[in-house]
Formats: structure tokens, C-alpha cells, sequence
């Protein structure tokens, strides 16, 4: 069992890499939130380390994330998907509103065609 100073500092760490990673996603706490499915006042005290989470909560803060938990808890990410820029791209793709998602992917689908010189894939209807 952890102390509770030794407690505490894992979930301010926790809180931290949480933060940083809605930030590096774009979100503010309030869509973060509800996208979550949890209040602001919640989704502040978990970055603060102020409040512990259940694993459900957990599992859904990583898919809204779009991560791997062990990046989150701080251990070595499996597939070191902070290198794939393919990966981050996707993941930023996602996050975007359908009709946002079509013009992405139809923007990239042009420029892939003029890349390989043909005629590509069909833009997905989203």
C-alpha cells in the first residue's frame, strides 16, 4: 500500500500527463468533459491530482484522449506512437467534426493523387 504522500504525487502525475495530453489534443476541460461523460469540475480535479478516478472513468478519459494507458500512467508506451506522425494525424482527424473530416480527407486524397500521378481512393462517407 502507498503512503499517502507517495499516493498523492502518482496522482498529481496522472493529473499532469492528463492535462498535457487534452492540451496536446486541442480540447478545452468543458469538451473534454463531456466528451468524458463527467462534469468540469471532475475533469480539474483529476489534472490537479486532486481526485482519484474509477477504471471505468479511466478507460474512457483514454479512448476520448485517443492514447495508450500505459502513456498515461507515466509507463513506456506500446508502439511508440508519439513518432508516427501518421498516428497523430488520425488521431487529430478524428477529433474533427464530420463534415471538417471530408474536406481533410478529401484535400489529402488530392494531393496523394497528384503524388502518385493517379487516381486514388474514395473519401469515406462519415
Amino acid at each position: 500500500m502507498l503512503g499517502n504522500r507517495a499516493g498523492s504525487q502518482r496522482l498529481i502525475q496522472l493529473g499532469e500527463r492528463i492535462r498535457q495530453k487534452r492540451k496536446d489534443s486541442h480540447l478545452s476541460q468543458e469538451t473534454f468533459a463531456e466528451k468524458a461523460g463527467i462534469s468540469v469540475n471532475t475533469v480539474s480535479r483529476i489534472e490537479g491530482g486532486q481526485a482519484a478516478m474509477s477504471v471505468e472513468i479511466f478507460a474512457k478519459l483514454v479512448e476520448v484522449l485517443d492514447t495508450d494507458a500505459n502513456e498515461l500512467l507515466g509507463r513506456k508506451p506500446m508502439g511508440n506512437r508519439e513518432d508516427d506522425p501518421a498516428a497523430k494525424t488520425i488521431a487529430r482527424i478524428r477529433r474533427l467534426k464530420p463534415k471538417e473530416q471530408r474536406i481533410v480527407l478529401k484535400t489529402m486524397k488530392t494531393l496523394m493523387d497528384g503524388m502518385e500521378g493517379k487516381d486514388g481512393w474514395e473519401i469515406p462517407q462519415i
